[in-house]
């Protein structure tokens, strides 16, 4: 073994202790979640007792379904992670378009002030927002009918046939999707992976009759799937973990999302940690599932424009 490959292999040391650190959050949350309730989060002087129960409940994750309406709160969960997320890979990706392969007065300007945008925190847009929500007609109604399933209100609030649901405003899936389907950073970018493309591609395309739109849709999107399935992955952890907004928007427990739906296990004096791991653990499936599906296009949609060549 030479001399340069004995200190590449020192190097994965610190990388093999980098990536345990990492793991151990889940290792325990893990363990927590399968304690009974006794023990879960309990002090003890045998290190080994805190972090591995004596004794796996694997009937927590059922416990779960039933103590709460999660299956709503995971319903709501996907479905405004879902919608927003198509929302914002569309809008990034037409906004995109303009702004690398369409030449306009003041172009690049206008794009330094929408980039610009992104340095405002998340904290003073959410006020404006909300002022918009709240200014929405409150007559805006539907009546959503309610289904009983496994014991669960699967839509509407009352034990009525039906419930009241707004269209928009506060209080809506309107207000949980809208303000997620808009980003600067989305159009930042997939306006680099479109700027990477040869742009005899649309020379091509526009000797053969194509319109922006067919340019758009049959030449650069279909090229720009590891872009988008970059923007998709980072938008979808992002409306799927938000806790700040939903719970400001919202106050109808049918509206709940999984990070603000989490709280039912906290309570004022003492905390379900083992059905609140539970909870957690089933929140992190998708993301999961969505990340190893996508992880090869992931990386490369995010080092496009680092190389030149």
């Amino acid at each position: 073994m030479s001399k340069d490959t004995r200190w590449q292999s020192l190097w994965h040391i610190p990388l093999i202790l980098g990536g345990i650190t990492c793991l151990l959050p889940l290792a325990f949350m893990i363990t927590t979640a399968l304690a009974p309730p006794e023990a879960a989060m309990r002090a003890t002087d045998n290190f080994w007792e805190m972090v591995i129960p004596q004794n796996w409940r694997w009937e927590n994750f059922i416990i779960v379904w039933e103590i709460v309406p999660f299956l709503r709160y995971y319903i709501n969960s996907l479905f405004v992670a879902v919608v927003a997320t198509t929302g914002q890979v569309l809008t990034s990706a037409m906004a995109a378009y303009a702004f690398s392969r369409i030449r306009w007065p003041g172009r690049d300007k206008l794009f330094l002030a929408y980039l610009a945008t992104m340095m405002i925190p998340g904290l003073v847009i959410m006020i404006p927002n909300f002022i918009l929500m709240k200014l929405i007609p409150e007559g805006l109604e539907i009546a959503v009918p309610v289904v009983d399933w496994m014991s669960l209100r699967y839509l509407g609030t009352s034990a009525d046939a039906t419930g009241i649901g707004r269209l928009a405003g506060l209080d809506s899936y309107f207000a949980l999707i809208a303000p997620g389907m808009f980003s600067a950073y989305g159009t930042f970018l997939l306006r680099q992976f479109f700027i990477s493309l040869p742009k005899e591609l649309d020379e091509a395309a526009k000797i053969d009759g194509c319109g922006h739109w067919k340019i758009f849709t049959k030449v650069i999107l279909p090229l720009s799937i590891p872009g988008l399935t970059a923007l998709t992955l980072l938008t979808f952890m992002t409306v799927w973990g938000a806790f700040l907004w939903p719970l400001v928007a919202t106050n109808q427990e049918y509206l709940r999302t999984l990070p603000v739906g989490l709280q039912a296990f906290q309570g004022q004096y003492s905390t379900e940690w083992h059905l609140m791991m539970a909870a957690s653990l089933l929140m992190l499936v998708p993301v999961i599932v969505l990340f190893l599906v996508g992880q090869r296009f992931f990386l490369s949609g995010l080092t496009v424009g680092s190389v030149k060549g």
